[in-house]
């Protein structure tokens, strides 16, 4: 698998972490589902699983870092704030003290599409993955993750099916991972909980 390896061109600023205050929703989030294994690392040390948070009424993001999944617990030093990104010339800008997840494109293009979006979560689990496969919004298998593919494949799924009622995605080309979002990160979360409690 390659899951973790970066695809798009990162300009990268290395600065101070946040404040914690900025946070606090995202390290509780995360590390809910980590210990559900719905965020976390293979036998390998690859890591999968993000999360993410609108920045104020910007379209700037805080996403969870990349290589972050081996982490029980997150902290400051894990996250990384998007502030600008260029889908077709396939270019991400960031800052913070570590470098932003490789799936930081499928999740900025929900915060520019989707004005009313505040927190974007990108889990692995195979066993949703497969009952929900094409039974939600479902992306082209053609689709590689972070790629400016997938990015268009996510605004597609906005004007072309009720993604933004569902609010949850299925990666076809990308398996065992879903993306669930929300108008607030607790409305991504309970989504993503209720759709895996059904199980």
């Amino acid at each position: 698998m390659e899951e973790g390896y970066i695809k798009f061109k990162a300009l990268w600023e290395k600065s101070p972490p946040l404040p914690h205050r900025f946070l606090k929703e995202l390290i509780i989030w995360r590390d809910s589902l980590y210990a559900k294994h719905l965020i976390g690392a293979y036998e390998n040390g690859i890591g999968f699983g993000n999360i993410s948070q609108r920045f104020g009424k910007s379209d700037n993001f805080i996403i969870s870092g990349s290589g972050t999944g081996n982490f029980e617990t997150l902290k400051a030093d894990h996250f990384s704030m998007v502030t600008s990104m260029d889908i077709d010339r396939n270019q991400l800008t960031c800052s913070g003290p570590v470098i932003a997840s490789s799936e930081s494109m499928s999740h900025g293009v929900m915060y520019t599409t989707a004005k009313n979006v505040h927190g974007v979560i990108h889990v692995h689990h195979k066993g949703l993955w497969m009952k929900l496969l094409d039974k939600v919004p479902t992306t082209s298998k053609n689709a590689m993750y972070g790629t400016p593919e997938m990015a268009h494949e996510i605004i597609r799924l906005f004007t072309e099916t009720d993604l933004a009622d569902k609010k949850i995605v299925v990666m076809k080309g990308h398996e065992e991972g879903i993306f669930t979002f929300g108008e607030s990160l607790d409305e991504a979360g309970n989504i993503l909980l209720n759709y895996y409690n059904s199980l």
